[in-house]
């Protein structure tokens, strides 16, 4: 066991825990941010993504003391009242059915409107991949997309 400091939605968090334990565990058992969901475990269904300084990782295989000083910011603190661009264009296009992969879709999209504010189709097809959607909402996720990255132009 080892203790950490870790910055996450802007807010400082002390834990202890193994190095190696994925940020994933630390959030949801440590933290008690829930909303940041477990899928596969292997960093291939996206359902576990969050910001890393800004940049969508997978939490799941992301250890703790891969961290360092960065800024973690995970669906919790994306907008606590989902007012985010993408969190409204969510629910204008009904993308959610089951939700679960939902939080990590949303991350991964806030992701890359920051770092591309207007995507192509292509883009988003490229930047959106891996994210695994299993009741297959990816045209309506797509469609979303779009209508957040016209709200922040």
């Amino acid at each position: 066991m080892a203790a950490f400091t870790l910055k996450v939605n802007g807010k400082q968090h002390q834990v202890d825990v193994d190095p190696d334990t994925p940020i994933l565990w630390v959030l949801r058992d440590n933290l008690g941010m829930v909303g940041t969901k477990f899928g596969c475990g292997i960093a291939q269904c996206g359902s576990c993504t969050v910001h890393l300084n800004g940049t969508a990782v997978r939490s799941c295989s992301l250890p703790i003391s891969g961290v360092g000083e960065s800024e973690i910011t995970t669906i919790e603190g994306l907008s606590e009242k989902a007012e985010h661009a993408v969190q409204k264009a969510w629910i204008e296009h009904d993308v959610p059915q089951c939700g679960y992969c939902q939080a990590g879709q949303i991350m991964n999209a806030a992701s890359l409107l920051t770092q591309n504010p207007n995507p192509s189709d292509q883009d988003i097809d490229n930047a959106m991949n891996g994210n695994l959607c299993r009741c297959g909402t990816y045209l309506r996720i797509k469609a979303a997309i779009k209508t957040a990255a016209k709200s922040l132009a």
